[in-house]
């Protein structure tokens, strides 16, 4: 069984956003964060954490092992990196094919991005 997609509505989610999608504690978030190194949601100036669509992903993935699948974390670890070691080859032969069109990403765009991250929060905590 594997965890449903969230569809993408933003480019970042607050912990706050990802808990309440996730259905899972902020506490939870943050702790799993020090157990599966692939979990390293980016932080804003502010220090706050955000959240890509690929993290939250990654968060569904982690809860269906521990969860439904019954894994120990120990086990989850390990299930996450047999799985990733696998579909690195799919991830290369991706990253070449777009390389050779043409539709590599760029930093600028990246840089952009959490520029506008930075901005939507700074909105937020003046409403507030």
């Amino acid at each position: 069984m594997s965890p449903k997609s969230i569809p993408i509505k933003k480019l970042y989610y607050s912990i706050g956003e990802v808990s309440k999608m996730t259905d899972l504690k902020q506490y939870v978030l943050r702790y799993w964060e020090t157990e599966f190194k692939q979990l390293k949601p980016s932080k804003n100036r502010a220090g706050n954490r955000i959240y890509r669509q690929q993290d939250i992903d990654l968060i569904l993935e982690i809860k269906d092992l521990l969860y439904q699948q019954k894994f120990t974390i120990a086990g989850a670890i390990e299930k996450l990196k047999s799985d990733s070691s696998s579909g690195s080859e799919d991830l290369q032969s991706k990253e070449k094919t777009e390389t050779d069109v043409g539709l590599s990403s760029s930093p600028s765009a990246d840089v952009l991005l959490g520029v506008k991250q930075e901005l939507e929060s700074i909105i937020d905590e003046l409403r507030k």
